[in-house]
């Protein structure tokens, strides 16, 4: 509905000023005062043919429907608008004081908008920021309110029921409309504010996991480049393959599971090449074709497996990963051994990181489970698919 406002917002405004100068109209007829009511009318059926008129010169232009009213068309209104209600003033008083009240009241309001469209043209004059287009919807709104409020008031005053009835029909489910609306749209505004908040968060979080291990292989390179420049050139390649995974494909909210696995398998590879000991290492996979998840995931439990398992032993160290899909589940498993002697007890700031990204990310869709038994490690991941 607000896109077809939003689409239309010219014929809107222009036949929903048309309806509003008829009814004016009406009322003045009904209450005897011809002359006002004659202009309201010829006014409110002007407004249908000057619409008809735009559209015939402007019928090949696709949005001209959509830019609402140029600044010129809106310092007409109020001019209009001053004139009806001096001239509703002059033919209703003294025989009518209820309406040369209510017509002295819109005279106000009139006088107000228009010194703030003269303000606003004198501000963008000199340059300097303009009157909010926020400000001026709550100084509507606020006229609104409290101005045929008042006028009810009035109105009940002289004791004309008949008045009071006909504006209490349309200004009370009015009212209700417009506080509902902006009511859901505050409500959207935080619900955008919060999610925009947490792609930001998410963001930050992807940008901290694993850098210390680009350091370190960085490091490692530096060694290499003198005594084995074969094997430099191979951990270059896999390191380049793996920092453009972490800067292009982690930027995306979700990656295929097969591509993800293809970064794990990088990973490995290059601590295979970097160690001078024997490791044994099972990668076992039992996966599924369109089955996806956030980037960069799973590279926090397999990093941990090797910093505080296959870094702190000497031998028979061993790291045992399996991956498997089942219906909308992805099951991801790390064990392997450590040295319970330099083991922290307290987890790193990359656990951490996964926790908070599974909270955003897979919030009530995941369960994360540690074990610990006889130096044996065991991490259990499982999420649902987005």
């Amino acid at each position: 509905m607000e896109l077809f406002f939003t689409r239309y917002k010219r014929v809107f405004i222009t036949l929903g000023m048309s309806v509003l100068f008829w009814i004016s109209g009406e009322v003045c007829s009904h209450y005897e005062l011809y002359f006002t009511c004659i202009l309201f009318i010829v006014t409110s059926i002007s407004f249908p043919i000057y619409l008809l008129l735009f559209w015939i010169l402007n019928r090949k232009k696709n949005q001209a429907f959509s830019e609402g009213l140029t600044k010129w068309e809106w310092k007409i209104i109020p001019v209009l608008s001053a004139i009806f209600c001096l001239l509703g003033i002059a033919e209703s008083y003294p025989k009518r004081p209820d309406f040369t009240a209510v017509f002295s009241l819109f005279l106000v309001y009139t006088v107000l908008f228009a010194a703030v469209l003269i303000r606003n043209y004198y501000l963008q004059k000199k340059g300097v920021p303009l009157l909010s287009k926020s400000f001026i919807n709550k100084l509507i709104f606020w006229s609104f309110a409290i101005g045929i409020g008042r006028i009810l008031i009035l109105i009940d005053e002289y004791g004309d029921t008949d008045a009071l009835a006909f504006i209490a029909i349309f200004y009370f489910p009015l009212l209700i409309i417009l506080i509902l609306r902006w009511v859901f749209k505050q409500t959207r505004a935080i619900l955008t504010l919060k999610n925009e908040k947490a792609k930001t968060e998410l963001l930050h979080l992807k940008s901290q996991v694993n850098p210390h291990f680009f350091f370190n292989m960085l490091n490692n390179l530096y060694g290499l480049v003198g005594t084995d420049a074969k094997k430099a050139q191979d951990l270059i390649l896999k390191l380049s393959d793996m920092m453009r995974y972490s800067i292009y494909e982690g930027e995306k909210e979700l990656v295929t599971l097969e591509e993800e696995m293809d970064y794990l398998k990088n990973y490995i590879e290059l601590h295979k090449m970097r160690y001078h000991k024997e490791i044994d290492i099972q990668f076992k996979n039992e996966i599924s074709e369109n089955h996806k998840v956030m980037p960069l995931l799973f590279i926090i439990l397999l990093e941990n497996a090797f910093k505080h398992g296959v870094e702190n032993l000497r031998e028979d160290a061993y790291v045992n990963v399996h991956i498997s899909t089942e219906g909308n589940d992805i099951q991801f498993t790390v064990e392997n051994n450590f040295d319970s002697t330099t083991i922290s007890k307290n987890p790193g700031i990359g656990l951490k990181n996964l926790k908070r990204r599974l909270e955003l990310g897979y919030l009530n869709k995941h369960s994360l489970s540690f074990t610990s038994t006889n130096d044996i490690y065991k991490v259990d991941l499982t999420i649902s698919k987005l």
